[in-house]
């Protein structure tokens, strides 16, 4: 046998998790998953998570998705398949640098938006008021739902635990800091890609930005701001022994999130695509609603009832199938300038 290579199966990578920080969650002490399943002979258990959900269909429509602006004209745009990827590497460079599992980061990272309904969370308003008892529609419990029911990996506890959580607004948080790595890896992605694409857009110039940041991290264009946020996160994580960022540049990123409500989500450039998604999105949920047998039978969860089944068809369109799917049903008419 060759002495090129050493082998370094499963068993050998579960033991190198021993050298992880005190606070790392361990692959062997995973709840696991619905159904038990023998281990891989090569991969942990979350870098199983990891594949599986790389090549899920759900992952893959996430190409052509909105981030923030609906169908813009240009090829540098982000989209949610690559928001998701400067995601999951953020998550990664987080727990590499405090010795967390990166492999669990990883997962929970790739797999947070694959819910996302089309034209961003433009998306999320239009659902919500068909779900008024739950409290509205939110990506992250259809995240888990994809995985769970319309697209059974199978996955583990605390991957879908991640993925449920992986946005500040649920509660109860995560219980891995692997996932809170995840909270703050979107919200710095967000914030800097959102950032580029306003001004890409014309939104916005780099003068404009919150003085804090930019003293601080340089203008919106430097590579400052990914890597300054995730220093604060690692010098706030090692000060207070659990996941966070540090207090000064946490206030900075704070006042950078409210500036790009105002000037970018909410801004009113953005008022006529989000009220024509909005009502693109409305009209396939009630046309669906009165002709459930229009739902694939291949993407239809029988044990539901239709309303949870026309938001799973809907929400799980990408812009451009949604935009084809509306002007077959209806003529272009109503689609509000947007183009397929």
């Amino acid at each position: 046998m060759s002495t090129s290579f050493v082998l370094r199966d499963r068993m050998v990578r579960e033991a190198e998790e021993a050298g992880l920080a005190p606070a790392a969650f361990r692959s062997t002490a995973s709840r696991g998953r619905v159904r038990a399943e023998p281990p891989d002979a090569m991969r942990t258990c979350f870098e199983r998570d990891r594949d599986r959900i790389l090549h899920s269909k759900a992952f893959r429509r996430l190409k052509h998705k909105t981030q923030v602006f609906v169908n813009p004209e240009g090829d540098h745009y982000v989209t949610r398949l690559t928001h998701t990827i400067q995601v999951t590497q953020i998550a990664r460079a987080l727990a590499a640098a405090l010795s967390l599992n990166e492999d669990l980061a990883e997962a929970i990272g790739l797999g947070h938006d694959v819910g996302h309904s089309p034209f961003g969370h433009t998306g999320e308003e239009a659902l919500s008021p068909y779900f008024p008892t739950t409290g509205g529609w939110h990506h992250a419990a259809q995240s888990v739902r994809i995985y769970e029911v319309l697209e059974d990996l199978n996955l583990t506890w605390e991957v879908r635990d991640g993925i449920r959580a992986h946005s500040w607004k649920i509660d109860p948080p995560p219980t891995t800091e692997e996932a809170h790595c995840v909270r703050y890896a979107d919200r710095i992605a967000y914030l800097t890609h959102d950032a580029l694409d306003s001004m890409r857009a014309g939104i916005l110039t780099a003068d404009e930005f919150p003085s804090a940041m930019t003293e601080r991290f340089g203008p919106p264009t430097s590579s400052g701001w990914v890597g300054g946020m995730i220093a604060a996160v690692v010098d706030g994580s090692l000060e207070s022994g659990e996941v966070r960022m540090r207090d000064d540049v946490l206030d900075d990123m704070n006042e950078l999130r409210d500036f790009m409500f105002e000037r970018v989500y909410l801004a009113p450039v953005q008022h006529q695509p989000q009220a024509a998604a909005i009502d693109i999105i409305r009209r396939l949920m009630d046309h669906h609603l009165g002709h459930p047998d229009d739902i694939p039978a291949s993407y239809r969860d029988n044990d539901a009832d239709r309303v949870v089944q026309a938001a799973d068809y809907i929400a799980g369109m990408t812009d451009r199938f949604a935009l084809l799917t509306y002007a077959r049903l209806f003529g272009d008419d109503g689609m509000g300038g947007l183009t397929i």
